[in-house]
This record gives structure tokens, C-alpha cells and sequence, in this order.
């Protein structure tokens, strides 16, 4: 991957910003509240500054992520936790926190999902993909350093050892660059263990194999520079050098501004949700009157078969949005949140996302095996 720079130099991007601030301050008094706020908008990020060159915003996204949102809490109210003679009239609230570590994981993966639909040169491998740790590949990978393997292919169908599931595979058709990433809702409990070394080898060794893969299962697929990424997603200070991404740079990663804007905001919105069940469930563990303060997804409520669903029975949902009394003047701003035709911006079209036919890339004339392929931990935008 490569760098994007601008080609002015770093006096007069500083220049751009404090003109563009200056402009916003000398307009602010006399705007509009709405018109205000766009103008603000544009100081915080002029275009100067940008980049990357694909942005996403979280409206642009809230409604998707908002049914991702609703899947993931349903999925961990659902089921009864059996009895624990430990854990004793707890057992619930352990159960929930169980469900919401694996279903957080799985909801990082189908945001970033998502996400990279913003930029049509990535390609997105997700459905429980297992690439083969050949015998080969784990042997070098465990006996030199990563950095002496580059130029090292070897064939996806040789002897292996077991295989390896990412959770996400990265494709950038435009550099011809993959990455096989590893999304953690955290990291924290990997600090004083071996299990992160054992991951990374995993990661390496199937990455060495990823060109091939590619090539033979994903329509002749080709890339020639294979990095991977393990994403906490509490991004905690990363180390690059080791193959350890924050979420809060998946920008990089991805190649589209504000991306970790988004995910953070998935995950505050979603930190909400989970933090009601739990507080429902322990008022229930030590006795105490419930209130009807927490909210169940309404996808959840819809099953009156189940007992844990029933227990959470009593909840309400909160609307999200709210609508204008009066929509009939379309010169009145009704103020933030309000979602009626006159104030709701133009949402994201996802049907227009300009991606390639996959179809019609298998015609097109490839070369294989390449000259050269490179394997080793993702750098920030990694040289094609």
C-alpha cells in the first residue's frame, strides 16, 4: 500500500485550515443554526487534510449498523443459562457477559464489513474461510524471522498441519495487496500469555499461502503483498512492528476516512445496550425492583417462547428518532435529531458503491505466479 500525500507543502495546508477557520468564525454569528453547523463541519476537516481518498460518516451507516446493533443484543439475551453451584443466582449475568465478548467480536467484523464498501477497490472475505497451514510454512515461519521470508510463496494445496480461520480477509485489487486480519474486542487478556505468539504464527504461516489460495479458490485473484493485522478493538497503544493495530487506526487499514470514527461510535452505541441488560439482570441477582429504564430490541421481544426473553418482558424501547410537529415550513430548522424530510440529509446509497463486477475480472489477463510476493506483518499503508 502507499502513502497519499498532498502535494502542497505543510505551510500551506496550515494556511488552508486557518483560512477555512477564520471564514467559519466571521460566518457563524449571522448563519443559520443548520447552516452553521455544516460550515462548521467543513473547518474540522477541510479537504486539504484528507487522506484518503473514500470518507464515510456514521450517517451514512447508522441505519445498517443500528440492525446490527439489534442482532447482536438479541443474540445475547436469547438462550437460558444452565446452573452453576459457583456462580448461584449470578449465573445470568455471567452468562450475558460470556454472550457479549464472543458477540462483540462478531459485530467488529460486520461493521468493518460494511465499512469497506465505502472504497470499491476492497474485496471482503468473511464466510468462515480456512486457510491451510502447510507443514512448510509453519517451519519457516517458527524458524526465521518474518522479515528473511520475503519473496517466500508456497502452494495452498501442499501438506499442512491443521488450518487457520481469519476473521476477515482484505483485498486491495488496485495495489494488489491483501490482509488477513485477526479482530480482538480486546487485548488485555493476551499480555502475559503465549497465545498472541501462536496467533501471529498462524497468521504468518497462512498468509504465506494466501497468494495461491487466492489465485486458485477467488476467480484468479492476484496479490503480491500479504500483511497481517491483529485489531484490539479497545485500541490500546499499537505496535506495528508486531503485527498489533488499534481500532482507532482502521483508516489506514481500510483506506477510507473516518472508518474508526464509525466503529468507535458502533461500539458506544452498542456499549449502551449491553450495559442495560446487565444492569436488568443484576437489579433481578440481588433483589432489588426493576425499573423500566433499559431497553430491549425489538427484535428480541417478538419470541414469547423463550424464558430468558420473557424475563426481560417488562423492558420498552426507547424511539431513536423523533419527527417535527410541523413539516410544513421548509425555511425552519426543528432542531437536532429530527429526522423529517426538510432536516434529514440525502442518505448513503449503497447500491452506487461502484465496485467491480467479480465476474467480469476473471477475464481479465493475469500473470501467474508473480515475479515477487512479500509476507509480513502490515505496516501503516504498506508499499504495493
Amino acid at each position: 500500500m502507499t502513502n497519499l500525500h498532498s502535494s502542497s507543502p505543510a505551510g500551506e495546508v496550515l494556511r488552508a485550515a486557518s483560512a477555512a477557520s477564520s471564514t467559519v468564525s466571521s460566518l457563524a454569528g449571522s448563519a443559520s443554526p443548520r447552516h452553521s453547523g455544516e460550515r462548521f463541519a467543513v473547518q474540522a476537516e477541510p479537504p486539504v487534510l484528507r487522506r484518503h481518498p473514500h470518507l464515510v460518516r456514521y450517517a451514512h451507516v447508522e441505519a445498517e449498523f443500528d440492525i446490527l446493533i439489534d442482532k447482536a443484543i438479541a443474540a445475547i439475551a436469547d438462550g437460558e443459562p444452565a446452573e452453576d453451584e459457583i456462580l448461584g443466582h449470578y449465573v445470568a449475568v455471567a452468562s450475558l457477559v460470556r454472550a457479549v465478548s464472543f458477540r462483540e467480536g462478531k459485530l467488529l467484523e460486520q461493521a468493518v464489513e460494511r465499512l469497506a464498501k465505502v472504497n470499491p477497490d476492497l474485496v471482503v472475505l468473511m464466510q468462515s474461510i480456512k486457510l491451510p497451514l502447510v507443514k512448510a510454512a509453519i517451519e519457516a515461519v517458527a524458524g526465521n524471522d518474518w522479515r528473511q521470508l520475503e519473496g517466500v510463496r508456497l502452494d495452498c494445496e501442499a501438506p499442512a498441519k491443521g488450518s487457520y480461520t481469519p476473521d476477515l480477509i482484505v483485498v486491495n485489487r488496485a495495489k494488489r495487496a491483501a490482509f488477513v486480519l485477526d479482530l480482538k474486542r480486546s487485548l488485555a487478556s493476551y499480555g502475559d500469555t503465549s497465545r498472541l505468539e501462536e496467533l501471529k504464527l498462524k497468521m504468518l504461516a497462512s498468509a504465506m499461502v494466501l497468494p495461491d489460495w487466492l489465485y486458485k479458490t477467488q476467480k484468479r485473484t492476484m496479490v503480491e503483498t500479504v500483511g497481517v493485522a491483529i485489531i484490539d478493538g479497545a485500541s490500546r497503544p499499537s505496535d506495528h512492528a508486531a503485527g498489533v493495530w488499534a481500532l482507532s487506526e482502521i483508516d489506514d487499514l481500510l483506506e477510507i476516512d473516518g472508518a474508526a470514527a464509525c466503529m468507535a461510535e458502533l461500539r458506544v452505541r452498542f456499549g449502551r445496550r449491553v450495559q442495560q441488560l446487565l444492569e436488568v439482570e443484576a437489579r433481578r441477582a440481588l433483589g432489588i425492583t426493576e425499573t423500566p429504564a433499559a431497553t430491549l430490541p425489538l427484535c428480541a421481544a417478538g419470541s414469547a417462547t423463550s424464558l430468558h426473553q420473557r424475563r426481560f418482558g417488562t423492558l420498552r424501547a426507547i424511539p431513536r428518532v423523533k419527527i417535527c410537529d410541523d413539516v410544513t415550513d421548509d425555511t425552519k430548522h426543528h432542531g437536532a435529531g429530527c429526522r423529517c424530510g426538510s432536516c434529514e440529509e440525502p442518505s448513503f446509497d449503497d447500491a452506487d458503491d461502484g465496485r467491480d463486477d467479480p465476474e467480469a475480472l476473471a477475464d481479465d489477463v493475469v500473470f501467474w505466479p508473480p515475479e515477487h510476493i512479500r509476507v509480513g506483518f502490515a505496516r501503516r499503508l504498506l508499499d504495493a
